[in-house]
């Protein structure tokens, strides 16, 4: 999987766990797409200071990752042969 696509899993995953500034850059550059400048003039701002708090917070994530190992829990359990709803169960008591 792209760095990118693993980065916004592991963001579904552990959003809860980052600030409100973070959450609000990273949902802007990963998911409004928006560039650093624009963030930056959005959030009167440093272009560097937008840089610095996203690479934080994607650092933080894969700490996160590392340490619970969620992604990597549900990934097994996709890849499970066994009844679907058994599985669904599992994997929506894991996401909540």
């Amino acid at each position: 999987m792209e760095n990118r696509e693993l980065i916004i899993a592991y963001y579904d995953l552990y959003a809860n766990l980052l600030t409100e500034k973070q959450r609000l850059y990273f949902e802007d550059y990963y998911f409004m797409d928006y560039s650093l400048s624009e963030i930056a003039d959005n959030y009167n701002v440093s272009r560097n200071a937008i840089y610095d708090l996203i690479k934080k917070s994607c650092s933080n994530l894969e700490e996160y990752e590392s340490k619970m190992h969620l992604y990597e829990k549900i990934e097994k359990i996709k890849n499970l042969t066994i009844d679907s709803k058994i599985k669904e169960n599992i994997l929506s008591i894991l996401e909540d």
